[in-house]
């Protein structure tokens, strides 16, 4: 018998979302006229009673799954299934993991009996989180020797056993068949240690979480797998929940995701699915999609090949992919193709900027409907750009910027008013961050009637610096902070510079008071109350600053609920790992984890993504810069394309879109391992994906942007470069 499961190939913006929305829709309406639709293929339930309209309301509320991509997608989806309904249709719309994290929480005391451990409620770990606890736990067993053998530092070797574990759960490969896997399909040169040593390592943190309800993705994943998609009283449940699926781009999906639905297929659920064969954006961190686009064969298929005409690669797709491929072909691109060509990186900036200034300027086209895409954006490159377009009045918005959150001078302020209020963090700040903080904090915002214009401060970075010279006196326990009459000449300060630090040091003094009789709730209440009297309390913060604060919120409340956990498990656990230049000795724990949180904060390790961005970062009227990564990964498109460094050899490469590892935890090839001969048909197959994926997407004028030499001197060769020869010839 037919299936009625849908399985759509198609290509980037060929309309296979929009498909998917409206079988959503005639589900919802077949489902109101025969309500025993979604059961009609179970073979293994009989056929269901008749109910009555209560309990099939509540019943269609929970019989649709509907997966995206990643969490972008996830809201647009939500978005436009929430318009169709008209909003009667109570949705939620997850990310595979998303699912998993929510499935294994929701049946964790299942997990608790099954796996015998101590009934707590989890904790969701984040990947800095983790990183900095799976450090501190191998910190005996990662020493100098092992450092030294692998020729790279702890943080990366850490990361890089920690992703080989979401890799293996990705695909449904136990931690303890590791060792296994990497015996046999890594050379000795790849990784200087034993594969037996590294999953003895992840087996031990594995255990480590278990034993105190921590959840790292990896380990969310593998239980979901291995421990409830296999139990029985689960499978029940979810044939109970779900009689349809609806998983868009799934072509991203780890190789876990098909054998759920392929469980939920067996079970008489009915699905509908999109396989975009431009994209495969995720391959390389987790995705497996040859391994679900097995699912078609139980489907019926449906091709939606062609990208919109509106695109340019409706027409130009087949001569650039030949041009790429085949570099001596003859041919040249239409007059909508133009290259921006110099011989220095510099100019290229900077006449790339101009283009889109003359474009904008003239209203040919508009900010938001130009985008710049790169195969990597190192920090010079987009501060000039930005730099030149926003003195024109252009904004820019950085597509995902993962910039550090210590970057934040509003963060950097924050943290050193911290180590000033909390006993014992003295050696955490100097006289230059004093300074700061102190022009920081005393901003406000001049306002023209009606409306507020520019930030100022009242003690601007020249007096900051004398009253910080003069007035700050440092200390490893109590570093403190005098009167301004200290200063000699405190009249040079002046009245309102003078008035704003006395209100800083009122402040600081009240927080003490309040810590030394145990007022101070919590730290995230003190970053809370300072980001109201300081950050929020005369002035409107920009986007980006809100951003920071939001995610430094973020951040500080699930450290600190990790602190918790760990404090009634391990009491010792954080204190043993304090770092020894900070010789914490006077004081209580809070302080211990505020040093900790600070110095993890000052590496970096921790980016100004809260969540949710997207309703804010939708309207604004800015021109988009992005990564090739992060613009496919988005599936947005724009009238206008720049593409940079168009003869980098990076546009062929992961780079940091691929993981160590990868390529031996695909279902088709497991443990196989990866030649040089491989990685050259990777590229060339990857090369052709980003060709074809952004002409899709991009529906006016392509600008292919190359200069001789790259950012290091040396020559750009990469394999779009005959683009750019093409282009010369018209």
């Amino acid at each position: 018998m037919l299936s009625d499961s849908l399985w759509i190939f198609g290509t980037s913006r060929s309309g296979k979302t929009t498909r998917l929305v409206n079988q959503f829709s005639a589900w919802l309406q077949i489902d109101s006229q025969v309500p025993d639709l979604f059961y009609n293929k179970n073979i293994h339930n009989s056929q269901p009673q008749p109910i009555d309209s209560k309990v099939n309301l509540h019943q269609k509320e929970l019989s649709i799954l509907l997966l995206a991509a990643n969490d972008d997608n996830r809201r647009e989806l939500a978005d436009r299934v929430t318009t169709l309904t008209l909003g009667k249709y109570p949705i939620r719309v997850k990310t595979a993991l998303g699912f998993f994290q929510d499935e294994v929480i929701l049946f964790w005391p299942l997990l608790i009996d099954s796996l015998s451990i101590k009934a707590q409620f989890p904790v969701r770990l984040r990947p800095e989180t983790e990183q900095e606890l799976a450090t501190k736990l191998w910190s005996c067993q990662l020493d100098s020797e092992v450092l030294r053998r692998v020729g790279m530092n702890e943080n990366r070797l850490v990361r890089r056993i920690l992703d080989l574990w979401q890799l293996a759960a990705y695909s449904g490969v136990p931690c303890e068949d590791i060792p296994k896997i990497l015996h046999s399909g890594l050379e000795d040169s790849s990784i200087n240690l034993e594969p037996q040593f590294l999953g003895s390592l992840l087996l031990n943190w594995r255990n480590w979480c278990l034993e105190r309800g921590l959840l790292s993705y990896g380990l969310i994943t593998e239980l979901y797998h291995h421990k409830l998609l296999t139990n029985s009283s689960y499978q029940e449940h979810l044939k109970q929940r779900y009689q349809g699926i609806i998983a868009d781009d799934v072509d991203d999906y780890p190789a876990i995701a098909g054998n759920l639905f392929e469980f939920l297929l067996d079970a008489g659920a009915v699905g509908a699915f999109s396989y975009n064969s431009h994209g495969k954006v995720r391959w390389g961190l987790g995705a497996d999609p040859e391994y679900l686009a097995r699912l078609s064969a139980r489907c019926q298929v449906e091709n939606l090949t062609s990208p919109p005409k509106n695109s340019l690669g409706y027409s130009l797709t087949g001569q650039m992919v030949e041009l790429v491929t085949q570099p001596m072909t003859m041919l040249s691109l239409p007059s909508y193709v133009q290259p921006i060509q110099t011989t220095s990186r510099a100019q290229l900036l900077r006449q790339t900027a101009e283009m889109i200034i003359d474009g904008v300027k003239s209203g040919e086209v508009a900010a938001d409907e130009v985008a710049i895409i790169a195969p990597g954006l190192d920090a010079i490159a987009r501060y000039t750009i930005v730099e030149i377009l926003t003195k024109q009045n252009i904004e820019v918005a950085s597509l995902n910027e993962q910039r550090p959150l210590i970057s934040s001078s509003v963060v950097r302020a924050l943290l050193t008013l911290m180590a000033l209020v909390y006993p014992g963090l003295g050696r955490l700040v100097d006289r230059d961050a004093v300074a700061e903080m102190l022009v920081v904090l005393s901003q406000y915002q001049t306002q023209n009637g009606e409306e507020k214009e520019f930030h100022h401060s009242k003690i601007d970075p020249v007096r900051a610096g004398l009253i910080a010279d003069a007035c700050f006196v440092p200390h490893p326990d109590t570093p403190n902070l005098l009167p301004v009459k200290t200063f000699e000449r405190w009249d040079r300060i002046g009245y309102i510079a003078t008035q704003s630090y006395e209100e800083i040091l009122q402040w600081i003094q009240a927080q003490r008071e309040q810590y030394h009789q145990r007022l101070l709730l919590t730290p995230i209440f003190f970053l809370y109350q300072a980001i109201q009297d300081f950050v929020c309390n005369d002035k409107n913060p920009s986007y980006q600053e809100l951003a920071a604060l939001r995610e430094l919120l973020e951040t500080a409340q699930h450290y600190w609920e990790i602190d918790t956990r760990l404090k009634q498990t391990d009491p010792l656990f954080l204190s043993l790992h304090t770092p020894e230049t900070l010789s914490i000795t006077i004081i209580d724990s809070d302080s211990v984890a505020i040093a900790i949180f600070i110095q993890l904060l000052r590496r970096g390790t921790i980016t100004a993504n809260p969540y949710p961005v997207g309703a804010i970062s939708s309207s604004r009227k800015a021109v988009t810069l992005a990564t090739i990564f992060q613009y496919r990964a988005s599936r947005k498109n724009h009238r206008w394309h720049f593409w940079l460094d168009i003869g980098s050899p990076l546009w062929a490469k992961g780079g940091a879109a691929t993981l160590f590892g990868a390529t031996l935890f695909l279902q088709d090839r497991l443990g196989q391992p990866w030649t040089a001969a491989d990685e050259e048909l990777a590229e060339e197959e990857r090369l052709q994906r980003i060709v074809a994926d952004l002409l899709a997407r991009v529906s006016d004028k392509l600008y292919l942007c190359h200069s001789d030499l790259a950012v290091n001197g040396q020559e750009q060769i990469g394999p779009l470069l005959p683009l750019v020869h093409a282009c010369e010839v018209v």
